[in-house]
C-alpha cells in the first residue's frame, strides 16, 4: 500500500516559481507607432492604468479592428491583472491577426498555465521547445515549463525528463527536485526516487519531505525496514511535517508494532486532529492491543470526516458483530467490501458472521471471494519474483506482505 503523503501545493507552486518568466514578454510586442491613439494607449499602459489604457487600446480597435497589435496589448493588461483566462481568447484572437508576432505564443502559454489550462499550456508550448535553439535559456525555461505543467495535471511519467532537465539547468534548486521526486514515486519509477533522495540531501540533508518519499519508495518494493527507517529518519528532521507521523505509523501497523504504531498515530493528531487515516487506524491499533472501548469512538470520528475509509468499516463491523447487531455488522462489511474491493478481509469476517448465523450458502459465497483475492496477491509477488529472475538478481525483498489484520 502506498502511503498517500500529500504533495507540495502545485498550483501555488508553479505560480511562484513562474511569475518572473513573463515580466519582460509582452513589451516586446510593441512596435515605434505614430498613431495618437496607439501612442496614447502604451503611455497609459506603461503608467499601470490599466482601466484607462484598457479603454484606450479598445478605441484603437474600433478604428482598426483587424489590429492584432491592440488584442496582443488587452491581452497583457489582463494578464498583468492576474485575469488570465479573461487574456488567452485575447492573445489568441491576436494569434489568429498575426501569428509571427513576437513572443505572443510565449504569453498565450503562460496565460493558459497561469490560469490552470495546463493541458492547453503543453500544447502551446511543447512546439516552442522544438524551434528554440538546443540548451538555450529559452529552452531551458520552456522545458521546466512543460515538466511543471504535466506534473500539475498529474502526468507524472511525462513530467519527469523535463523536470529532469530542468534540475540539470538549476542544479540547486531544491523544488525541481522533490517535484522530480513526487513524479517518480507516482509513476513507479522507484531507483528514480531513491537518486532525487540523494541528490536532494545535498541541498537540504533534514529534508523530512525527501526521507517520506524515500521510505514510500523502499515501502513499494517491499523493503519495509528501510523504509521505516527512513520515516523515523523524517520525524527526526521535521516532526511536525502533516503525515509523517501517520506514514510511520501505518508502516509500523502493517508489521503488527501495534503499540508504538498507536503512539505514532496518536502524535499526527496532535498535529492535525481531524486526520480521518490517523484517526482509524489508531482505533485498529487500539482494538488489535486489546482496547476495543476506546476504538467506537475514534472509528466514529473517522467517519464523520471521511466516510469513504475501508478501514473504519471493517472495524466498526466487527465491533457491531460483538456487540450482537449483526444486521449493522452486514452492513458495515458489505461498505468496506465496496470501498477495497482487493482487500479480503471484509468479505472473511462476513462470511464467519454468516457462517454463525447458519447462513451456509452466503457464508460459502464469501469464503470463495476471499480465497479469489488471497489468490491474487499471491500472483502479485510471484510476478515479482518472475521478473526479477529474468533480470538475474534477487527481488529486493522476496518475502509476502503481512495478512491483514
Amino acid at each position: 500500500m502506498v502511503i498517500h503523503v500529500k504533495p507540495i501545493a502545485q498550483v501555488k507552486l508553479i505560480l511562484v516559481m513562474m511569475l518572473a518568466i513573463a515580466a519582460s514578454t509582452c513589451s516586446a510586442q510593441s512596435s515605434s507607432v505614430a498613431h495618437n491613439e496607439r501612442d496614447s494607449a502604451f503611455a497609459l499602459e506603461q503608467q499601470g492604468k490599466n482601466a484607462e489604457a484598457e479603454g484606450a487600446w479598445r478605441e484603437v480597435l474600433k478604428a482598426h479592428p483587424a489590429d492584432a497589435e491592440a488584442y496582443a496589448h488587452l491581452g497583457f493588461l489582463e494578464a498583468r491583472q492576474e485575469h488570465y483566462k479573461q487574456a488567452a481568447p485575447l492573445y489568441r484572437k491576436a494569434l489568429l491577426l498575426n501569428p509571427k508576432m513576437p513572443g505572443l505564443r510565449l504569453n498565450l502559454g503562460l496565460a493558459l498555465f497561469k490560469g490552470g489550462e495546463l493541458k492547453q499550456a503543453i500544447q502551446t508550448f511543447t512546439p516552442l521547445l522544438k524551434s528554440a535553439p538546443a540548451a538555450s535559456p529559452e529552452a531551458q525555461r520552456l522545458t521546466t515549463l512543460i515538466g511543471l505543467a504535466h506534473y500539475g495535471v498529474g502526468e507524472y511519467a511525462e513530467a519527469v525528463p523535463y523536470l529532469k532537465s530542468a534540475t540539470v539547468s538549476e542544479p540547486q534548486n531544491l523544488q525541481f527536485r522533490l517535484l522530480m521526486a513526487h513524479s517518480c514515486l507516482s509513476s513507479r519509477q522507484f531507483q528514480c526516487v531513491l537518486d532525487s533522495y540523494h541528490e536532494i540531501l545535498t541541498l537540504n540533508a533534514e529534508s523530512a519531505e525527501a526521507d517520506m518519499l524515500a521510505g514510500e519508495a523502499l515501502d513499494e518494493m517491499r523493503n519495509h525496514a528501510a523504509a521505516i527507517e527512513q520515516f523515523r529518519a523524517a520525524v527526526k528532521a521535521d516532526p511536525n511535517e502533516p503525515n509523517v507521523h501517520f506514514g510511520l505509523g501505518y508502516l509500523l501497523w502493517s508489521q503488527n508494532q501495534f503499540e508504538e504504531a498507536a503512539r505514532e498515530f496518536q502524535a499526527e493528531l496532535l498535529n492535525v486532529p481531524d486526520n480521518a487515516q490517523a484517526l482509524a487506524f489508531l482505533a485498529d491499533a487500539d482494538m488489535q492491543t486489546n482496547h476495543s472501548s476506546d476504538a467506537l469512538p475514534l472509528i466514529q470520528k473517522a467517519l464523520q470526516i471521511d466516510p469513504n475509509i475501508g478501514r473504519a468499516h471493517i472495524d466498526l463491523g466487527a465491533l457491531y458483530a460483538d456487540g450482537g447487531r449483526n444486521e449493522d455488522a452486514i452492513r458495515e462489511f458489505k461498505i468496506a467490501s465496496r470501498l477495497s474491493p482487493d482487500d479480503p478481509n471484509p468479505h472473511w469476517r462476513l462470511a464467519r458472521l454468516y457462517q454463525s448465523l447458519g447462513k451456509k450458502q452466503e457464508a460459502n459465497v464469501e469464503f470463495q471471494k476471499t480465497k479469489t483475492l488471497h489468490k491474487a496477491a499471491n500472483d502479485t509477488i510471484f510476478s515479482k519474483l518472475k521478473t526479477a529472475r529474468e533480470k538475474g538478481k534477487p527481488a529486493e525483498d522476496a518475502t509476502p506482505p503481512p495478512a491483514d489484520h
